[in-house]
């Protein structure tokens, strides 16, 4: 017997780790053995994480006190800082080795790309302390390899999902980056012919169109409209006719070429993500049909899992979802209350699981109790309804509407004050009518953020108003200042009329939705900057000096460098643009990125220094912004097409069926609690009756607060029978973009 506990125990134990993986799409093969399974679930656990995250950017962030450094730090300080860095990532490296398999580890390119850049790193920090020792300088070439931290581990999936996709789409590109090379080639070799013996010249005195890399270099910045209509004007002064060339120059190039770069990127991308969520699909799959295999038992002529191991898996894989929630969970997968879940059940559990399902309570109301009659009085019940009617709301938006003009209006008039003061007094009464009308301790939940925001805020008002009427009437001080950033804010509550109203919920929706994306952009952001910021400051260090402008120093109006003289650079005061330290070759690059006057911030270098310009701007703006366009698009596509899932369906079926269902519009936002236990307590009333026999409701929570992965991954779950078990594992790996397509969409085409 105790042979049998153990062994049930260690399956119980693999398909944790199984339905785990398939919650959060985790696809890391790890060993079977009960050691290394307990190990993956601690490498998996949320503080090793943020612990590994917190050492990549502490790792990243030493370029700021690194020379040249923003901050300096002693060298002895910023490298025991860097050699703990290392150590962490080769602890977690190491961890993450004992929990997978041994082939699987030493086959995959992240595990060594991380040990390399583990190894130059300590090699290049060996070598450049003992160069230094002997007051030899050297360049800390190492650092270029920091983001591969941040691009290789195994927490960063998104950020590799996102170079990926860039290096997938990049054979589609540069055959359009090379026809669009051939036309700028073509239109810079006419340039030459029409312009460069007219002996034109720039609104700088400066020879015009005469040096072919220079015409290739200015029509290039054309494209990106940045010196548009500057490098036209001589010709266009010359002769009006001339102006057809630069017309059909951005026509065929700015807005053809450019929207044919889109067009692939996106194409490119779309056909790249789907097979990404392919197989983060085909991998959920399998992974649940492999936690069944481990729990089912026989009953009669299929296989089950018994209600009390399927619960048992439910509180370990989600321990801090409710008694209440994992009981309504259980009446879904076993609809006919057998007593056990079959297969096709048991898959869903993890979608099951995704699925927020927020538990509500109505609280008795304090005054409900301490004076039933007045509070339940037809002048009492009628004040309620009309604070939880809509028309109470749109009234307030208007009233705050209203007191935005008065804000904008002349201050100094007496009767704008007076409007304060009446603004003020609504603002009041509106806080005061809701906490009559709903529960205090529920109208100030922790989810109620709104509720929290306007509370406060008129708290603020009220103080600052009282406080400054009382210096300007003791002290004759007025500190209009305090009222006006208080002012301010009340009208930040203007985002609360956007999201009402019902056509702007998609844009809303898919703002909110793309923000866990964003992150993963951003991340892909940083690894770009950080690269071309380390590479820029090793090139160009000390090129450009700042000096202010009451400065005496000699050529401090060159920027410290004699070549920059008269130069638009120079005039422009564009000295802080420079690559002296870590920050400042950030805002230059991200002023590179907007590619307004970049041209002017690169007239300083010499031609072959623009090359890193231009190929930032390839990689950045060209390949990586489009990327990003293109996931914009495709959010929005799955925003306004997408339905509700089956899983939420049943979900919902089943809430009404039990009778503890609630409509969106018959409990105010302000009457959610998220994850209370209610088992033991009463729903209640105004008056103190029980709206619901059972004790408790559900509603499935807002669709608003899922990411666009996840959708994706639902439309493509869809397709997918819940009798089909899917590829093995190997196989989901190794899936073409061709081939990563259901097997019954399969057939039914051959058919």
């Amino acid at each position: 017997i105790p042979e049998i506990n153990t062994q049930e125990h260690h399956a119980m134990t693999f398909a944790t780790a199984f339905v785990s993986d398939a919650q959060y799409n985790r696809n890391i093969p790890f060993k079977t053995s009960p050691e290394a399974v307990r190990l993956y679930r601690l490498y998996n656990h949320w503080m090793m994480r943020t612990a590994t995250y917190f050492f990549i950017f502490l790792n990243l962030s030493l370029a700021l006190f690194e020379e040249p450094a923003v901050y300096p730090l002693p060298f002895l300080a910023t490298s025991v800082l860097e050699v703990l860095c290392l150590l962490v990532f080769l602890g977690r490296l190491t961890h993450f080795a004992k929990v997978t398999l041994h082939n699987v580890f030493w086959k995959d390119t992240k595990n060594i790309c991380i040990m390399v850049a583990i190894l130059l790193s300590l090699t290049d920090l060996a070598v450049y302390g003992v160069l230094r020792l002997y007051g030899v300088g050297s360049i800390r070439w190492s650092r270029i390899v920091r983001p591969v931290f941040l691009i290789n581990f195994a927490e960063s999936r998104q950020i590799r999902r996102a170079f990926r996709s860039i290096r997938n789409t990049l054979p589609e590109i540069t055959y359009v980056f090379l026809l669009f090379t051939f036309s700028l080639l073509m239109f810079s070799l006419m340039a030459l012919k029409l312009f460069g013996e007219r002996n034109l010249q720039t609104a700088e005195g400066l020879p015009y169109f005469r040096n072919y890399l220079e015409i290739v270099f200015d029509l290039y910045v054309l494209v990106t409209t940045a010196n548009s209509p500057d490098v036209m004007m001589p010709a266009f002064d010359f002769s009006s006719w001339y102006a057809l060339f630069f017309i059909a120059f951005v026509i065929i190039n700015t807005y053809i070429f450019m929207s044919l770069f889109l067009a692939v990127v996106y194409n490119n991308y779309k056909k790249h993500l789907k097979n990404e969520i392919r197989k983060l699909a085909y991998m959920k799959r399998r992974k649940m049909v492999e936690a069944f295999n481990l729990l089912k038992e026989e009953e009669g002529e299929q296989f089950v899992v018994r209600e009390a191991r399927w619960k048992q898996l439910v509180k370990l894989v989600a321990p801090d979802t409710s008694s209440s929630h994992r009981e309504l969970l259980l009446r879904i997968s076993d609809d006919e209350q057998k007593g056990f879940v079959d297969k096709k059940s048991f898959v869903q559990l993890a979608d099951l699981l995704n699925i927020q399902v927020v538990t509500l309570r109505i609280r008795r109301h304090p005054l409900a109790r301490w004076a039933p009659a007045l509070y339940g009085s037809t002048p009492s019940r009628l004040l309620r309804r009309a604070v939880r009617h809509r028309a109470f709301v749109w009234t307030y938006d208007a009233i705050i509407l209203i007191n935005a003009i008065f804000i904008a209006l002349d201050e100094e008039s007496p009767y704008i004050s007076y409007a304060e003061w009446v603004f003020l007094a609504l603002y009041i009464i509106e806080i005061l009518l809701k906490v009559y009308t709903y529960e205090p301790r529920e109208f100030f939940g922790k989810t109620q953020f709104w509720n929290w925001f306007d509370t406060l805020i008129i708290i603020a008002a009220l103080t600052a108003t009282i406080l400054n009427a009382t210096l300007k009437s003791t002290m004759k001080y007025n500190s209009q200042q305090i009222l006006d950033i208080v002012f301010i804010l009340r009208v930040l509550r203007l985002i609360r009329i956007v999201d009402s109203i019902q056509r702007f919920q998609v844009i809303m929706n898919t703002l909110i939705n793309i923000v866990p994306t964003m992150l993963t952009f951003g991340g892909l952001t940083l690894v770009v900057y950080c690269v071309f910021a380390i590479i820029g400051m090793e090139l160009f260090h000390g090129k450009i000096q700042y000096f202010p402008a009451n400065s005496n120093v000699p050529h401090a109006l060159e920027c410290g460098n004699p070549a920059l003289k008269d130069s638009l650079f120079a005039r422009g005061r564009y000295c802080k643009n420079n690559f002296n330290d870590f920050a400042s070759s950030f805002i230059v690059l991200m002023e590179l990125t907007v590619v307004n006057q970049w041209h002017d911030i690169l007239g300083m270098w010499i031609q072959p220094a623009k090359l890193y310009f231009i190929a930032f701007h390839i990689v950045m703006v060209i390949i990586i912004v489009n990327i990003f366009v293109s996931f914009i698009l495709e959010a929005f596509f799955v925003e306004y097409s997408l339905e509700k899932s089956e899983v939420e369906t049943a979900i919902e079926q089943k809430i009404q069926e039990l009778g503890m269902g609630v409509q969106e519009d018959e409990l105010q936002q302000e009457q959610l609690l998220d994850n209370m236990e209610s088992a033991e307590h009463e729903l209640e009333g105004d008056g103190g009756t029980k709206p619901q026999s059972k004790g408790l409701v559900f509603k499935i929570a807002s669709k608003r607060y899922r990411t666009v992965d996840a959708l994706l991954q639902r439309m493509f779950e869809a397709e997918i029978p819940l009798e089909d078990e899917g590829p093995s594992f190997e196989e989901i790996l190794n899936l073409s973009p061709s081939s990563a397509v259901p097997r019954s969409l399969s057939s039914e085409s051959a058919a």
